[in-house]
């Protein structure tokens, strides 16, 4: 009887326009976050995308542009999530999902909270190479990172179980390889961000390019439950 109750009590007008709105901050998230990373990367003087990654961004005198990006997407992602979960409750993956995907925008706002450490020689006059002694906050912005990404890979396989349940092989394929491309690239950024030369470049430019996929992975996702709540509210 309780979740007769639940059930109609997401169905009505208000719930179903709430779900919307909640769905589609979950689709504009990845686009917005691309688009400001991109036009700050032309405008920055000293930053290079082969050398460094987005979060460097956060440094300087216009390092608050990254910062309220790092904070803009995460509160969007935590959005989206909340409007997957009313979308997918009582269907398969519809608990760990959301969950998931919400903790991709809580480390998201750790990011931007806690600010990395200058590094490979931006902003300019910083030494090349990594930091010698990494702060504290810069630390943290690791550890916030790699909750995330670690949520972002495991959500990535638990929209591939439900498409699997679901008989939708291209959609569970698409997930399986969004999560196994970015936890190769978050691999590797860990493990080569260290190092110089082309290993460097290696690294900095997959993990640019994996980023942009699971932004694109995640509109993907808001956008088709979206439409799947759409049609289920014209019924």
């Amino acid at each position: 009887m309780q979740k007769m109750m639940a059930r109609d009590s997401l169905s009505s007008p208000a719930a179903t326009s709430l779900t919307r709105v909640f769905l589609t901050c979950g689709i504009i998230a990845g686009p917005l976050y691309v688009a400001l990373g991109l036009l700050q990367a032309l405008i920055r003087p000293g930053y290079d995308v082969t050398r460094h990654d987005l979060s460097l961004l956060s440094n300087g005198n216009l390092g608050w542009i990254q910062i309220a990006n790092f904070l803009i997407a995460g509160l969007l992602v935590i959005a989206g999530s909340l409007g997957m979960r009313r979308a997918m409750r009582g269907t398969r993956g519809g608990t760990w999902a959301p969950i998931l995907l919400g903790l991709y925008g809580l480390g998201l706002i750790g990011a931007g909270i806690f600010v990395a450490d200058p590094m490979n020689g931006f902003p300019p006059g910083t030494p090349p190479g990594p930091p010698l002694n990494p702060t504290g906050h810069s630390l943290m912005h690791i550890l916030s990172g790699a909750i995330g990404f670690l949520g972002l890979i495991a959500a990535c396989f638990v929209f591939a179980r439900r498409f699997a349940a679901l008989g939708q092989r291209g959609w569970a394929a698409y997930s399986i390889v969004t999560g196994v491309l970015f936890f190769a690239a978050f691999f590797g950024i860990a493990a080569g961000s260290q190092a110089g030369g082309a290993t460097l470049v290696f690294v900095t430019v997959a993990f640019t390019i994996a980023v942009i996929l699971a932004w694109a992975w995640i509109s993907l996702m808001a956008a088709r439950l979206l439409n799947e709540h759409s049609n289920d509210g014209k019924r």
